[in-house]
């Protein structure tokens, strides 16, 4: 026997509620709240209360732990983001903004396992069938063996993962699009993504295969859905890039299986993704070397070190309130290393605009580049153009100190790599520094002072010349 069950749903959450309300009070957000109906089985109280509990075995932390078999897509920069390679019984949510690449990047990889041997399933909730073969033929891999379905009934598609051989590799595009039988929502709505994922996961752990689902986003870059879904699955992927840029970040957000802090670099080219093994010699290619305001900055985005240039513009503000505008860094952390510039320097920005940009469309979180931003900030202001053979880096403190950040050898390392000669941090604990010219600085004002004293001399305006009759 079942009955309904009506309740209030938020579509950005998931939170429930007795009744409608304008405004959630989990999330803050307005007329998100919708109302649907679910199916609920009832249980006969004899089950209830005759049913007891099955011991489970006990194990102990010690013993041999075998490392996790992995379905290497052979994709480098896509397998170094998943730990190595997808393993199998995990699901993977991989979100992205509409036509960032999403279905492109699961296709070479699908394509991939498929002529590796693998047995591979697409099934795509959003596109038809040709849909996806065009797609493959644009991408040259119309001849790899995998197998194609166009639904979105979640019992149906389970069905037919069952009837064939043992699937290892699934991609669902896309988990807002699936619908089950057991509830009664609209597809897209909480309930609907949230019943249909639990069933993919149920199958991922009996069977086996690696699951990819693909979710879609929101305004604000949050995958869509509720945020139990992230919950449920062992990883989660964001695919990140500019429409006007032809650089790809695929970026862990969450890996049961691996490294969160790992990046993989793709470019969009006419013939899908490519993969980028060198993304700072690729960052750097087009920097205009002698102009002020730029800066180079020596990061690492996991075990990789990258170097990404800075750029900075510092202008007369005709406003009250100037502006403050940052592409790719945080914009608190900027607001921080104007008031230490201000309060410890005598570096005063407060009437003046500050745009600050992160070039090829990539996005700093480490605190390591509060040397270089403030270094691009100053030349910009003083008009001084920055060696363009040195990299920044550097952590900066309220009192105006430069503390030293992690894994500052494989930064030398990389910066020496790519022909750089000189560098700008603070002090090297080992004292190894690869061959460069280093050039350690203590506080945030001895690089602010040094900077200023290469700043151009404003020179006397010329007088014109007089020729011999008037002399």
């Amino acid at each position: 026997m079942a009955k309904r069950d009506l309740s209030y749903v938020c579509q950005s959450c998931g939170a429930v509620y007795n009744r409608w309300q304008g405004k959630c009070d989990a999330c803050g957000g307005w007329n998100t709240i919708s109302e649907e109906t679910n199916l609920a089985a009832t249980v006969p109280a004899a089950q209830r209360a005759g049913r007891k509990g099955r011991a489970v075995p006990l194990e102990t932390l010690h013993g041999e732990a075998k490392p996790a078999p992995r379905l290497v897509s052979g994709i480098g920069e896509l397998d170094r983001v998943a730990g190595g390679g997808f393993v199998p019984g995990s699901i993977v949510l991989l979100g992205g903004d509409p036509g960032i690449g999403k279905s492109t990047l699961l296709v070479q990889a699908s394509a991939a396992l498929a002529k590796a041997g693998h047995r591979v399933i697409y099934v795509s909730g959003e596109e038809a069938v040709d849909q996806v073969r065009m797609r493959a033929g644009r991408l040259g891999l119309a001849q790899a063996p995998v197998a194609l379905a166009a639904e979105t009934n979640a019992e149906n598609i389970l069905a037919t993962f069952s009837a064939g051989a043992a699937v290892q590799f699934v991609v669902i595009d896309s988990i807002q699009t699936l619908w089950s039988d057991s509830v009664e929502s609209a597809p897209g709505t909480v309930t609907q993504v949230r019943t249909s994922a639990q069933l993919l996961v149920r199958y991922a752990k009996q069977s086996g295969a690696a699951v990819i689902l693909v979710g879609h986003v929101t305004k604000d870059g949050q995958i869509a859905g509720p945020r139990v879904v992230e919950h449920m699955v062992d990883a989660v992927f964001s695919f990140e890039g500019d429409g006007a840029n032809q650089f790809r970040i695929l970026r862990a957000q969450k890996n049961r299986f691996g490294p969160t802090d790992e990046i993989g670099v793709f470019e969009m080219t006419g013939t899908g993704l490519s993969q980028v093994p060198n993304p700072s010699e690729l960052f750097l290619s087009h920097r205009d070397a002698g102009a002020p305001g730029t800066a180079v900055f020596a990061g690492m985005e996991g075990t990789r070190p990258l170097l990404m240039e800075i750029q900075a513009l510092v202008a007369p503000s005709s406003l009250g309130t100037p502006r403050r505008a940052v592409v790719g860094w945080d914009s608190a952390r900027l607001a921080m290393v104007l008031a230490v510039l201000d309060a410890r320097c005598g570096v005063r920005l407060g009437g003046h605009d500050v745009y600050l940009n992160v070039a090829g469309g990539l996005r700093i979180s480490e605190p390591a580049a509060d040397i270089a931003v403030a270094a691009a900030l100053v030349s910009s202001l003083t008009g001084a153009p920055l060696p363009p053979d040195a990299v920044f880096f550097g952590e900066v403190s309220l009192t105006g100190a430069v503390r030293q950040v992690s894994q500052a050898a494989a930064r030398l390392k990389e910066a020496a790599k790519l022909g750089f000669n000189k560098v700008v941090m603070p002090q090297l604990a080992d004292g190894s520094a690869s061959g460069l010219e280093v050039d350690t600085i203590s506080s945030l004002a001895g690089l602010v002072a040094g900077i200023a004293a290469r700043a151009p001399r404003r020179a006397a305006m010329p007088k014109p010349a007089m020729s011999d009759e008037e002399g």
